[in-house]
Parts: C-alpha cells; sequence; structure tokens
C-alpha cells in the first residue's frame, strides 16, 4: 500500500480574513486538471457553482475557449469575501484509480483544529461532500448533518458551524442551479 500512497499537491489556501473553511475530499489525478487550484477538474462544478452564488452566471469562472476555469477571478474572490480551502485527507489511495470519493482510502486526514488555528476569524466549515463530511463531523465530534443543513461544534473555545453540502461533482444526483442554492444559504452571506 505503502508505494500507491498520493499526497495532497496543493497547500491550504488560508485567506487572513476567512470566515469560511471549505473542505472537499481530495483533488483528482493531475492528468484531469484544468488548474493548479482546488477543484480543478474542468468537469467539476464548484466555480460554475461560485458563479451562480456571487455573480449570477454559471461561466463566470470559466475560460471557455481553453476549457478552463480563470484561477486569478477565483483567487480574487475567495481572498475578497474570506473563504479558505482545502481537503479532508493529506493522503490517500485511490483504491480503482479514479477521482470519486467512494474509491479514497483516507491514509492521513487533515487536522481541522490545526487549519482553524490559522484561521481567526472563521465561523463555518463547508464540507463539499459525503466524505469530507464524515470526517469533519468525526473530527469535530459532531452528528453529520443533513445536505444543506449545519451542525454545531465547539473548538478551542470558538463555536463552529459544520455545513454539510452537496458535492460538485457532476455524478452527485442533483441540478447545478439546486446545489448552487443550497450553498447560497451561507456564501451569500459573506459579500
Amino acid at each position: 500500500m505503502a508505494n500507491n500512497v498520493e499526497y495532497h499537491p496543493l497547500e491550504p489556501f488560508l485567506p487572513h480574513n476567512a470566515k469560511v473553511l471549505m473542505l472537499g475530499s481530495f483533488p483528482p489525478s493531475k492528468v484531469r486538471w484544468s488548474i493548479e487550484f482546488f477543484y480543478p477538474n474542468f468537469q467539476n462544478d464548484m466555480w460554475r457553482i461560485f458563479g451562480l452564488v456571487f455573480c449570477n452566471n454559471k461561466d463566470a469562472f470559466v475560460d471557455m475557449s481553453n476549457r478552463k476555469f480563470c484561477k486569478e477571478r477565483i483567487v480574487e474572490l475567495l481572498s475578497r469575501v474570506g473563504i479558505a480551502l482545502f481537503d479532508t485527507a493529506v493522503a490517500v489511495v485511490r483504491t480503482r484509480g479514479t477521482a470519486s470519493d467512494s474509491d479514497l482510502q483516507i491514509v492521513q486526514p487533515t487536522s481541522v483544529a490545526q487549519l482553524l488555528c490559522q484561521l481567526p476569524y472563521c465561523e463555518h466549515i463547508v464540507a463539499t461532500g459525503t466524505k469530507s463530511a464524515e470526517v469533519c463531523a468525526e473530527q469535530l465530534n459532531v452528528r453529520l448533518p443533513h445536505v444543506g443543513e449545519y451542525a454545531e461544534a465547539v473548538v478551542d473555545g470558538r463555536n463552529i458551524k459544520l455545513w454539510r453540502m452537496p458535492s460538485s461533482s457532476r455524478a452527485y444526483p442533483m441540478k447545478l442551479e439546486r446545489k448552487a442554492e443550497l450553498y447560497v444559504r451561507l456564501l451569500k452571506q459573506l459579500e
């Protein structure tokens, strides 16, 4: 198994003003990346969800002619509104070689508490799928919230809401617009 362990290729994106920490599970293989950033697969809808939430335009962060996302615009928005990003696994084994969460075996989980120590204004954790929500709920010792809902936790004396959001993967059976409706409940408060 040790030979198959894959380590996270990105550093956490932690703007000092972050009020929200979004945690996915783990990036897809680099062959699927359109940008060197989180949610890099052009088939993933996270940046389209953000386009709908913040710009009322699903393509606001899409460069269609090059089939990639506009990293600079994404980073500017995240920095301005205060959203940090990372994933719930530092090291994984892909049991079937796919990007599917169901095929990820977490070898080393991310310490959510350590990330929060670097984000003094953070009040919300957004788990962007079932696997990330399960990891977060276990570490925060709270019940697993329903999709679109949150559970309350206390981390080092700080009240934190753990939000469970739908996966931005197209494999998740929910329309893009409905996913955006669930994300808007929290994210629109940041503007």
